[in-house]
């Protein structure tokens, strides 16, 4: 499985065109759960998007909303999709297991995106998560709804997906200072996502 998961930035810089493509319309199945974390975000507040992929549709949403936003996405093919339809936001290319931009923002998003990492990656991305978390952050983020790793497709090539168990992620949420505003397992509103809509309260101790 590690294997899989190692080609996973390469597979969307490749096929960027056909994930682009995929993702061009407007929020349905997420629109629900946009909302309630937007419910959550100050009027014009900031959001950091980590797996922007192109823009589309979750930070073109947000941008209309009247948000500030940054994306980041390890691929350069998707990320300079962004910088050319959404020249107003801020767009960069970036790891996000490596991320360390030294800001701290109201929202962080990791929409299809943080659950294509390995177990131990995942539990690290809870400290970046509160690194760059303000006071009242809302934190939203898809999973699996169990323990456990899985290999999709995607234009042929294996598309490795990855998840720790629901008491592992609302005890890696408590310990660094998130609490669980709504989950949700397999909704099926939303596609069959687990989803999870957290908020910062306090760097723990």
């Amino acid at each position: 499985m590690s294997s899989a998961a190692d080609e996973i930035i390469g597979l969307y810089e490749r096929h960027a065109e056909a994930w682009d493509r995929a993702r061009s319309g407007d929020l349905i199945l997420e629109q629900a759960w946009i909302e309630r974390f937007i419910r959550l975000l100050p009027p014009g507040g900031s959001v950091l998007d980590l797996g922007c992929g192109s823009g589309r549709p979750i930070a073109r949403h947000l941008i209309v909303r009247g948000f500030s936003v940054l994306g980041a996405d390890s691929s350069p093919a998707l990320i300079s999709k962004c910088r050319s339809r959404f020249p107003q936001a801020e767009w960069i290319v970036a790891d996000m297991r490596r991320l360390s931009l030294g800001r701290r923002f109201n929202g962080l998003i990791a929409w299809d995106s943080f659950f294509h990492l390995g177990h131990d990656e995942q539990r690290r991305m809870f400290s970046v998560f509160r690194e760059h978390a303000a006071p009242g952050a809302a934190l939203l983020f898809t999973t699996g709804p169990g323990h456990g790793e899985a290999i999709g497709s995607f234009e042929g090539e294996a598309l490795y997906h990855a998840s720790l168990s629901p008491a592992e992620y609302e005890a890696l949420l408590d310990a660094h200072g998130f609490t669980v505003s709504k989950h949700v397992a397999e909704d099926p509103e939303c596609g069959r996502h687990t989803i999870w809509l957290a908020q910062y309260q306090a760097q723990k101790p």
